[in-house]
């Protein structure tokens, strides 16, 4: 039976081995975890959102597994205990405007085969009476849970039918070789918890994929660039202004979703991210430098050419980010009654978004084979989502 290693504890990692025990019983399996800890970076830093897959090119992979991982996720919550919520979202034109492009996602919406639909001012307020807009799409399917407790009951499952999980295990060397002389290529992946030899590497090390593929001897058509995404939260005695889950009507050129409102699954209520250049590719706050990483960042080519095409809407995010007033007055365009201090400061997180060498933005996740490897170099929203989905579409790509 082959032996398989999967580099990444996070819920896409999690969710690939339990799948290959699933698939295929009494295989070999071992999770490395470089933390000691699962779902440590953007699985646990996350807004917790089920997306329906309203955003996505319709035949897109972001498209065709969020809207089947939408369904997946909140079945596989119901099937293990774990609290979900089916909300719904809207998704709101504050000014005239931004109607087109609100009317523009409500037809590809309609393209990719979800349940929603557009309302009026006064529609709109049955669901969020504190929200002000000029028109709102209503997204049925859109639900919210704690990513991170999927991922204990993905551990659990997979530990169950025979994984190893290995924390503290950060991938230092990967190398192919022979078992024996005229024995079967291997591969034997070096760790800081020892040597794992296997017959099939999966490469789900989010902000570390394009390393860990470099590692193994694949170049990656993208660089992952780190993005940090910060967060407020609304003072418990403001929580009753939003009900639910209320965005704005994103840029299309972009691959976020401009700052919102998020009720969580425990009750409370977060606003944002913003996006902003970390400055590490673990940078959860502006002090944190990587000065080797800041050096990676600007030898990069693509990230020059990414700031001359974007520079004035990073700019804007920079500002937001070292402003609270600012980031409140995004916010009160959705919600006119939010001020500054309304909003306490909480946890950031870091999104690993693929930048190609010309600068474009990679706007699919993108999944690269090689010999034997399966490399994940693009997972960033809606991968939580997508999880179960992009497990299944790894695992059946995989050799046997």
């Amino acid at each position: 039976m082959a032996r398989y290693v999967v580099i990444g504890g996070g819920i896409v990692g999690l969710a690939t081995a339990h799948r290959i025990t699933l698939d295929r019983p009494g295989a070999e399996v071992t999770v490395l975890e470089k933390e000691p800890r699962l779902a440590a970076h953007q699985t646990g830093h996350n807004s917790g959102v089920i997306h329906a897959g309203v955003y996505y090119r319709p035949g897109s992979l972001k498209a065709e597994l969020c809207r089947a991982g939408s369904r997946s996720m909140v079945e596989f919550c119901a099937e293990n205990g774990i609290p979900v919520q089916r909300c719904g979202k809207l998704i709101v034109a504050t000014d005239e405007a931004e109607l087109p492009r609100l009317r523009a996602l409500h037809e590809r919406a309609l393209a990719n085969r979800l349940p929603v639909r557009l309302l009026t001012p006064a529609e709109a307020a049955e669901y969020e009476p504190a929200m002000r807009c000029v028109e709102a799409l209503r997204v049925e399917s859109t639900g919210i849970v704690d990513f991170t407790e999927v991922c204990v009951a993905l551990a659990a499952l997979a530990e169950k039918s025979g994984a190893r999980i290995r924390l503290g295990a950060r991938v230092t060397g990967i190398a192919s070789r022979r078992s024996g002389p005229a024995g079967a290529p291997e591969l034997v992946v070096n760790s800081t918890a020892g040597e794992v030899v296997a017959d099939v590497l999966v490469n789900c090390a989010g902000l570390h994929a394009d390393r860990v593929a470099r590692l193994a001897g694949v170049v990656p058509p993208a660089r992952i660039i780190p993005f940090r995404g910060e967060y407020y939260e609304l003072r418990p005695e403001r929580r009753d202004l939003v009900r639910g889950l209320i965005y704005p009507v994103p840029d299309p050129q972009f691959p976020f979703l401009g700052v919102h409102l998020t009720r969580m699954i425990d009750g409370s209520v977060h606003a944002g991210p913003n996006a902003v250049l970390a400055l590490a590719r673990e940078g959860y706050s502006w002090g944190r430098i990587n000065p080797r990483e800041v050096a990676d960042l600007v030898g990069y080519p693509g990230l020059w050419r990414l700031a001359r095409r974007h520079g004035r809407y990073g700019l804007t995010e920079v500002r937001r980010s070292l402003s609270r007033r600012r980031f409140a007055s995004s916010l009160a365009r959705l919600v006119p009654e939010l001020t500054e201090r309304d909003l306490v400061p909480s946890a950031a997180g870091v999104r690993a978004q693929a930048i190609a060498p010309d600068g474009s933005l990679v706007d699919d996740f993108l999944i690269v084979d090689a010999d034997r490897q399966v490399h994940v170099l693009n997972a960033p929203s809606p991968a939580a989502t997508s999880s179960l989905e992009i497990a299944k579409h790894i695992v059946a790509r995989l050799p046997r």
